[in-house]
């Protein structure tokens, strides 16, 4: 059963968070600087194929599992900081180099690589997880069956990443030239690398919940 009413404002709220800049927005533009439109969208895909996961496990009750244990948050959380600040650290250093900077030195290899780094930056992220077992459950219908449309919501949420995705490619794709000149990607690699390394620090010192 679908409360047309709770399925629309599910829809403005997340719309709201996905519009948010963050972690997935550099690693998609960061992709298409580097290895053009198909690269950024295998990033994009990762990074749906990373929400929905934590989407299926909040609905199989492992959110909820994640959300309760401290130990299991903080492996995860910590996993998840030390990978975002590497790739930060990485892009910093290959800021620093005299020649243009090569997408394999900044961790960020041809497409398959970029497909995996979204898919990372996401599966070890628990706030995500978390996320969904607290913010979902708002939003159920009455009557509907809990798992099932809770793992459809996590689905819009994602149908909505992948479309914002989209745009934001085809509205950027055209400056790909620009974007890649080695000054500009300089640039781009040290304000990448930056919000990687904050949001790996922040990610890595936070507490279970959403903030």
């Amino acid at each position: 059963m679908v409360d047309i009413s709770s399925l629309l404002a599910f829809v403005l709220a997340a719309s709201v968070l996905t519009l948010t800049p963050g972690v997935d927005t550099a690693i998609v533009l960061r992709a298409l600087a580097t290895g053009g439109r198909r690269q950024a969208l295998q990033a994009a895909t990762g990074i749906a194929m990373g929400c929905l996961a934590w989407g299926a496990a909040a609905s199989l009750g492992l959110g909820a599992l994640l959300h309760a244990s401290q130990t299991a948050y903080t492996v995860v959380k910590l996993v998840g900081g030390a990978y975002l600040v590497w790739l930060g650290v990485k892009l910093l250093l290959a800021s620093t180099t005299q020649r243009p900077v090569d997408p394999a030195d900044a961790g960020f290899r041809p497409q398959a690589n970029a497909f995996w780094q979204g898919l990372l930056t996401n599966l070890l992220n628990p706030k995500i997880g978390i996320f969904y077992v607290t913010f979902l459950p708002q939003f159920i219908a009455p009557g509907a069956h809990v798992a099932g449309y809770s793992f459809f919501l996590a689905g819009v949420h994602v149908a909505l990443s992948l479309l914002w995705f989209g745009m934001l490619i085809a509205a950027a794709a055209p400056l790909g030239a620009l974007l890649r000149r080695p000054d500009t990607a300089k640039t781009l690699d040290r304000l990448t690398g930056c919000i990687f390394v904050g949001f790996g620090v922040r990610l890595a010192s936070s507490a279970p919940g959403l903030r």
